[in-house]
């Protein structure tokens, strides 16, 4: 499933190695990455990004924070066990699909030129790479790789979608803020710095 379709300059590898080289292209080079790294039909490889990046995500949460799941019949490792496979198997796909599936339906009017939905998947999948420490409980590392996901999404979103900037955040922002702004809990990380700035 980590094996590229296709084999674009700075393209998929195969294996933990391809997924680490996208991470690294994400982060370093994201508009080339959006532009090469991403094949239409092509979605497994991304949905195994994610899946990967909501593992070490959620089990550094997990590792740093008290009480992050219930625990089941006193088996505290195995309910964590059991919480973790329930993340990132059932929750974090789905939630994938459902808001690719929102942003195709926001861009349908205003983007004639769109790629596939294959493709919106894929970017939302791959703009997750900063959120890979979003499990540290530190509000300003949440809520810096939050924005910087966010960041990721519209960015690509212009280039795979024939999008301007301003167009590209228009549309996509309820998605990102759904997926990192609510689901790697940015949103709440900027709470606590504006209560701790006395700015809200």
């Amino acid at each position: 499933m980590t094996q590229w379709t296709e084999n674009p300059e700075g393209g998929r590898g195969r294996g933990p190695a391809g997924l680490v080289r996208a991470w690294v292209e994400v982060l370093a080079r994201p508009r080339r990455f959006f532009a090469n790294g991403i094949a239409p039909s092509d979605q497994a490889p991304g949905l195994v990004f994610a899946m990967v990046v909501v593992l070490v995500e959620e089990s550094v949460r997990f590792a740093l924070v008290d009480d992050v799941y219930p625990v089941v019949g006193g088996l505290e490792y195995l309910s964590a066990a059991f919480w973790l496979g329930v993340v990132v198997l059932l929750v974090a796909p789905a939630a994938v699909h459902l808001l690719a599936a929102v942003q195709t339906v926001l861009l349908a009017p205003f983007a004639p030129d769109r790629g596939g939905v294959s493709e919106t998947v894929q970017i939302l999948c791959y703009a997750t790479a900063p959120c890979v420490v979003a499990g540290v409980p530190n509000p300003y590392v949440r809520s810096a790789v939050g924005l910087w996901a966010i960041g990721l999404y519209v960015l690509g979103l212009t280039v795979r979608h024939d999008l301007g900037r301003q167009r590209a955040a228009l549309l996509g922002i309820v998605p990102a803020a759904v997926a990192f702004g609510m689901g790697f809990r940015a949103f709440a990380a900027i709470g606590v710095l504006l209560r701790k700035w006395y700015i809200i």
